[in-house]
């Protein structure tokens, strides 16, 4: 897998919720696009990644979830989405060279334009902070 990640950018994953762990599930149902949050370890180390779902469904009132606008669909190239939001409350885990989720020559959706990934990330600081909804991927 490559350790390169563009900011911004969305690929497909087989995204694990936190509720299909809590049942004993080990791997999502589906592949899904799942925003990237890469972060390269100090000294050339791993890329450790925070996978935030894409979804069509709107969020539950006790959940934490940005709306994706139209323009914002059409930039990562997810147009055929009608309505998408990126959840903010939880996150799969992983580490990129390590990950037996992304394919290699796997194709990357494109990306979120920089102001919209700087509101997700303060969406995501906050909502870490708050729930702390992760799934360790590298298990």
């Amino acid at each position: 897998m490559s350790r390169e990640f563009l900011p911004g950018q969305v690929i497909d994953c087989p995204y694990l919720w936190t509720w299909q762990r809590e049942r004993g599930e080990t791997e999502g149902r589906k592949l899904r696009p799942t925003f990237v949050v890469a972060v390269r370890g100090a000294n050339d180390g791993p890329t450790h990644l925070a996978l935030l779902a894409i979804t069509t469904q709107p969020p539950q009132a006790d959940r934490i979830a940005l709306e994706v606008s139209d323009i914002e669909c059409r930039r990562a190239g997810l147009s055929d989405l009608k309505r998408c939001w990126i959840v903010v409350d939880e996150y799969n885990y992983d580490v990129a060279e390590r990950s037996w989720y992304k394919e290699p020559d796997g194709k990357p959706f494109d990306r979120f334009s920089k102001a919209f990934v700087m509101k997700i990330a303060t969406a995501f600081g906050e909502a870490s902070r708050k729930s702390g909804r992760r799934v360790n991927r590298t298990e």
